[in-house]
């Protein structure tokens, strides 16, 4: 007879599985993008509380190239601001790592495109990546090393008082009737956390060595120009500028959306030795 006294999966005394963690919705639109293509890949990289959305067109015109590509969506965007508040620098710049890490383990070269955060993040792993072959940044957030102070004060006096979520600043687009896929309101711990890692990297950018194209429009309502002045200052590698006249902050869906397309496609194949 037997004497086990384990108790069964039916016990009522058995202590209860753990709920599983519920899985972000994400929203149509918002999908991550991964197309298998020939040797040479491109990471493409979107901003803050964005999504893959405002990078689509440059992640198709890649695609459609011949490129590989990989789009992630990075943690916390393109579902809801409750699921972004449980995320950080860390969480989006692992992300952006593996799927870089994956495409070069895969490709021949690789270049990286990002817009605003995504720029931070790719200016981030170039920084890591000398192998990179090129870098594109569109409206990256580099703020000059000491001026986020005064920024970073101030978000923190919000996050003290108990204060979540600001205003938002999504959709920053000078063409009519073009909406960036983007959260209503800015998570202000999300955004303390970017800018410390933001203004922290800023500092060090003669790390980076790869060839960049830097794209950056003159009126542009979320990241001061003088960011990217700080850029093409600061790094290392050979710089070449396009000003984006006709565009706000998202001029990957505004009236410069062709020509950035056309720039990036251009550098990409001459910095792989593909043109």
């Amino acid at each position: 007879m037997s004497d086990d006294t384990t108790p069964s999966a039916t016990d009522p005394q058995s202590p209860e599985a753990p709920e599983p963690t519920p899985i972000a919705e994400i929203l149509p639109g918002a999908e991550p993008m991964s197309v298998e293509g020939g040797p040479i890949g491109a990471l493409v990289v979107h901003g803050f509380t964005g999504s893959p959305h405002s990078m689509r067109p440059l992640a198709e015109a890649f695609a459609d190239a011949g490129f590989t590509v990989e789009m992630p969506l990075l943690p916390g965007h393109g579902t809801s601001l409750d699921h972004m508040l449980t995320t950080g620098w860390a969480d989006w710049s692992a992300a952006a790592e593996a799927a870089y890490l994956d495409l070069a383990a895969r490709c021949e070269k690789v270049v990286v495109a990002g817009l605003s955060m995504g720029g931070t993040l790719t200016l981030w792993l170039a920084s890591r990546h000398p192998e990179i072959a090129g870098i594109v940044l569109v409206n990256p957030a580099a703020p000059p090393p000491g001026t986020a102070a005064e920024t970073l004060e101030g978000l923190q006096a919000l996050a003290d008082s108990g204060m979540i979520a600001m205003d938002a600043i999504g959709s920053d687009i000078a063409k009519e009737g073009v909406t960036e896929l983007a959260y209503e309101q800015t998570p202000i711990a999300p955004l303390i956390d970017l800018f410390r890692n933001a203004d922290e990297l800023a500092g060090r950018l003669d790390t980076v060595t790869c060839p960049v194209l830097l794209m950056n429009s003159p009126e542009d309502h979320v990241v001061p120009p003088e960011h990217a002045e700080h850029v093409a200052a600061s790094v290392a590698g050979p710089v070449e500028r396009v000003t984006l006249e006709r565009s706000y902050h998202v001029a990957t869906l505004d009236h410069d959306r062709e020509l950035i397309e056309e720039k990036a496609l251009e550098f990409a194949r001459r910095v792989t030795g593909t043109a």
